[in-house]
C-alpha cells in the first residue's frame, strides 16, 4: 500500500476522529473497559478535536496519511507529536498519539507517519523522542520495538473510569 503523509487541516477532523475512536475502541479491547470504549462516539471526538484544532496555543503537530492507492484517498492514520509534556525534557520530543485505521494496521501506515515524525523531530533538533503506551497492548510495545523505541522505566497510572491502567514510557535516540 502506498501512503501519502501530509499535515492535518481543519477539514480532515471527522475523519482524524473516526480513526481515533475505532482505533480506540479496537487496539484497547481487553485492556480498557469496556464500557468506557463503547461510550466513546465519533461526534463527540470531533468536537473536542475541533476546539483544540483552532486553538492558538496548540504545540502540536498533526500529520494524516492517505491511502494513495486508493480511488478516494481515504484518510486511514494519524499522528500527533510535540514538545516532551515533561518539564525536565527540554531537547526531547513526544509522540503523543498514534492511530491507524483497524483495516489498515500492518499495511505500513502506522510506519509511514512515525518515519515522516522522525524526520520532522531530526529537523527540529531533539535529540531524542518519547511516547506512552499501555502495558498491556503488546502489539503497540512491539510496534514501537521495531521501530527503535525502548521501554526507560518509567511508569505511570492512567484512569479509565474505575480502572486504573499502567503507561509504560518509551525512548528513542534521534541519530
Amino acid at each position: 500500500m502506498r501512503v501519502e503523509v501530509r499535515e492535518m487541516c481543519e477539514a480532515d477532523v471527522d475523519a482524524v476522529s473516526a480513526v481515533r475512536v475505532r482505533g480506540w475502541q479496537s487496539a484497547y479491547a481487553g485492556i480498557v473497559p469496556q464500557a468506557y470504549l463503547d461510550a466513546m462516539t465519533v461526534e463527540d471526538d470531533a468536537r473536542r478535536r475541533r476546539a483544540w484544532f483552532t486553538d492558538p496555543l496548540r504545540k502540536s503537530t498533526e500529520l494524516v496519511a492517505l491511502d494513495a492507492d486508493g480511488t478516494d484517498g481515504a484518510l486511514v492514520g494519524w499522528i500527533s507529536c510535540g514538545p516532551y509534556r515533561g518539564s525536565a525534557e527540554a531537547r526531547t520530543g513526544e509522540v503523543y498519539a498514534l492511530y491507524v485505521r483497524p483495516d489498515r494496521i500492518g499495511s505500513g501506515v502506522g510506519r509511514a507517519l512515525l518515519g515522516a515524525v522522525h524526520a520532522r523531530m531530526e529537523a527540529l533538533r531533539f535529540e531524542a523522542l518519547a511516547l506512552w503506551v499501555l502495558a498491556g497492548n503488546r502489539q503497540a510495545r512491539r510496534f514501537y520495538e521495531r521501530a527503535g523505541y525502548r521501554a526507560d522505566g518509567a511508569a505511570q497510572e492512567d484512569d479509565y473510569g474505575d480502572v486504573s491502567l499502567t503507561e509504560l514510557r518509551y525512548r528513542r535516540p534521534m541519530p
